[in-house]
């Protein structure tokens, strides 16, 4: 999720190499977390169904939705439709499983039905218009509004001392409604004359409604820094790459607003975003490889001993 949507924002910059490379990163990544699923589901199937009735378990969704999107922008239409199928085939089973299993004070993992339905938003928008596919458009209107309904309900589950407590994942309290706003960005783009999707009226409403989520993003945006600030969380956890995913997501929301609603001015500040986010990838990918090798390091010395 995280790699896939700093490679989706760099392209939007117009950085193509780095967008690239990230991508690469972001692919390979994808299979090995696939293949894990479907080892666990064959060997481990207890193990798999437990799993499966977490929050965690809808950022497969989401980040395939990523993946596509991302694809998409490079011409690889099939390749993204492919992988929208597949997401749409796990989403309903999965969110089902995972709201049954909602409860009070809950992390920012919560946000995670939103953002999985608002990928899939995203992505049918995506190639609605790149497909020039009216029917795609309008199903994925009918997922940006069920994903804005998910958001609201999982708003009061969330503990809000996650956001002085949390160990990374309260970020995505952020990110749901960032890929919100960049779902509404896509579907206003998928619009043209040969498609005619919305009417003026309708227009106004998708326009309202993607700069509000916007600047309510960037509310939270600022909250939870401002919290970084004041409670830092310096320590490595593999939940950090749920902080780097939603500043990800933010600027290319940004950015992909600025275009839709033809604002150029949120670009510069999009593109700061984008750097932020850059920044903190490198940050906890350092992180993680110190993780990693910390403990075989520790056995070596201790042999050594």
């Amino acid at each position: 999720m995280a790699t896939g949507i700093v490679s989706v924002g760099l392209d939007l910059a117009g950085y193509e190499v780095l967008s690239r490379i990230s991508l690469v990163v972001a692919c390979v990544a994808w299979v090995a977390l696939a293949a894990d699923f479907v080892v666990r589901l064959v060997r481990e199937r207890e193990r798999w169904v437990r799993e499966a009735g977490t929050p965690a378990a809808l950022t497969a969704i989401a980040a395939t939705t990523v993946l596509g999107a991302r694809l998409s922008a490079l011409g690889w239409q099939t390749l993204a439709e492919a992988l929208l199928a597949l997401a749409a085939v796990l989403w309903p089973g999965l969110l089902f499983v995972v709201v049954r299993h909602w409860r009070r004070r809950m992390t920012g993992a919560v946000f995670l039905g939103c953002v999985a339905t608002q990928g899939l938003a995203m992505l049918g928008a995506t190639l609605a218009a790149a497909e020039t596919a009216a029917w795609l458009a309008r199903v994925a209107l009918v997922l940006f509004w069920l994903g804005l309904v998910l958001y609201g309900l999982a708003l009061p589950r969330f503990d809000l001392r996650q956001v002085a407590e949390g160990a990374g994942d309260h970020w995505v309290a952020g990110s749901g409604l960032a890929i919100s706003a960049l779902a509404g960005s896509k579907l206003i783009a998928a619009d043209s004359a040969r498609l005619y999707l919305w009417n003026d009226d309708d227009s106004d409403v998708l326009r309202t409604v993607t700069v509000a989520l916007l600047v309510l993003d960037l509310v939270w945006y600022a909250v939870l820094l401002f919290a970084e600030a004041r409670w830092p969380r310096p320590r490595y956890d593999v939940r950090r790459w749920a902080t780097v995913f939603p500043m990800g997501m933010t600027a290319a929301a940004m950015l992909s607003v600025a275009a839709a609603v033809d604002v150029p001015w949120l670009k510069g500040p999009g593109q700061a975003l984008l750097w932020i986010a850059v920044a903190a990838w490198l940050a906890v990918a350092v992180g993680a490889v110190r993780s990693y090798t910390a403990p075989r390091t520790a056995v070596t010395s201790t042999a050594r001993r």
